[in-house]
């Protein structure tokens, strides 16, 4: 899906651009899951799981960009990757009510507001999308920032899984299940 760039002002006073990824940012995608995916235990993957192409993350974009079904937004301070997330629609006739988001910022831009205004143009696509009455999304047990952030979205826990994550430290954690009804 397409997104119509803007541009958003953050909390320490820096402009920052929001828009679709390009297929020349495919090489900085990387970089940004693989360093955000090390910078905390709350992503579904460790660094060394995405080995991903560049090649594979350039079709990657095409496929989003041209996809009616899903909408990717990526947060650029000064041409880095600081942000990113996707709003995914569900496309059978029991699910199509449902969206799935997910979403990361790089942690040295925590804070600034830029997860707020991601979320916030998920949510606005959503609404906007023919047929679509909840969003949904799941969060592991400690990211207390995001869940803070989500539930003053408007998202409440529906359910939580026990043990569905194992750290590479041994610990098991939870993952909680939240929606958004529209």
């Amino acid at each position: 899906m397409i997104f119509t760039e803007k541009s958003i002002s953050l909390k320490n006073g820096v402009q920052a651009v929001l828009r679709n990824p390009k297929v020349e940012d495919a090489e900085a995608l990387i970089d940004f899951i693989k360093t955000t995916s090390g910078e905390t235990e709350f992503l579904l993957r460790y660094p060394e799981e995405w080995n991903i192409t560049v090649e594979q993350e350039e079709a990657w974009v095409r496929r989003s960009v041209a996809s009616d079904s899903s909408l990717v937004i990526a947060c650029y301070i000064n041409g880095e990757v600081a942000g990113n997330c996707s709003l995914d629609f569900y496309g059978g006739i029991k699910n199509r009510h449902r969206s799935v988001i997910s979403i990361s910022v790089l942690k040295k831009y925590w804070g600034l507001g830029i997860g707020s205004a991601l979320l916030s143009e998920l949510i606005d696509a959503a609404s906007a999308h023919d047929g679509t009455e909840i969003i949904e999304l799941e969060v592991i047990e400690g990211n207390d920032r995001a869940i803070r952030l989500y539930e003053k979205m408007g998202f409440k826990i529906m359910s939580e899984k026990p043990n569905a994550f194992k750290l590479k430290n041994g610990k098991m954690v939870k993952d909680y299940y939240m929606q958004k009804y529209l």
